[in-house]
């Protein structure tokens, strides 16, 4: 594919040609662009790549965490947080595992972690972090809400907004030179419903990822079931993705 940087954009292509090389481009596009699809869509817009993830049930309801299979080496969370600059969390992720996600594969670069706290009762509490960590954190508020001093001093960046938005969250990621932002339903959804709905309205979204886990029923399932669900298997039907287990 041709870089879709303007400063370079077949440059590289013209001086092969002009050399008289035969060059045949496009091969494996769809691949390229798809490995390249956070990289591409900052140089189109300017903004950054903004991908969804949530867990649920087999019966959809939302999940606090990924699967424990998922967030270890070699499983689909732990690999998908080093592919992002950044990762939103709810401030109740903190508070419910008193630690922040971390990609386990070897070498993996870490994502900062933006961590939302929003209302003037909000509080929270982060891990004990070394320097290198906290630098790795950053707390966005709303100016009406109490960020504890300890905070600061640990050296975890404070931001304060008016009003909690994903446009102006997204738009302090592109100042820090952030290509790439996971927002992460971790934790409580209930904190991200003005922003989900402000993302899907603005379509601030470009990707969607989906863990179904093999259980029925969460903490607010009408029908008060729950049961873990065994063999899930998943297959493509038309346009619909099938599951298929055992009790």
């Amino acid at each position: 594919m041709v870089d879709p940087n303007p400063i370079v954009a077949s440059t590289g292509v013209k001086k092969l040609l002009d050399a008289g090389i035969e060059v045949t481009v496009g091969v494996h596009e769809e691949m390229c662009k798809r490995l390249n699809e956070a990289y591409i869509h900052q140089m189109l817009t300017g903004k950054p790549f903004v991908t969804l993830r949530y867990s649920i049930s087999l019966d959809g309801y939302l999940q606090n965490q990924p699967g424990e299979e998922a967030m270890e080496c070699g499983g689909y969370y732990s690999k998908l947080l080093q592919e992002y600059d950044a990762i939103i969390l709810s401030s109740m992720a903190l508070a419910e595992k008193s630690y922040l996600p971390m990609s386990k594969e070897p070498g993996a670069k870490q994502p900062l972690k933006i961590v939302l706290l929003k209302g003037p009762n909000s509080r929270i509490q982060t891990p004990s972090l070394n320097t290198d960590a906290a630098s790795k954190v950053m707390i966005i508020s709303e100016k009406n809400t109490i960020v504890e001093s300890e905070i600061g001093r640990e050296g975890i960046e404070v931001v304060s907004f008016d009003k909690i938005n994903l446009v102006e969250i997204l738009e302090h990621c592109k100042r820090q030179g952030l290509c790439s932002v996971l927002l992460d339903l971790m934790g409580n959804g209930d904190d991200f419903e003005d922003i989900i709905k402000e993302g899907l309205e603005q379509n601030l979204f470009q990707k969607l990822v989906v863990e179904v886990l093999p259980l029925f029923g969460g903490d607010h399932n009408y029908m008060d079931l729950q049961g873990e669900v065994k063999k899930l298997m998943s297959r493509v039907s038309g346009a619909s993705v099938l599951l298929e287990g055992y009790f």
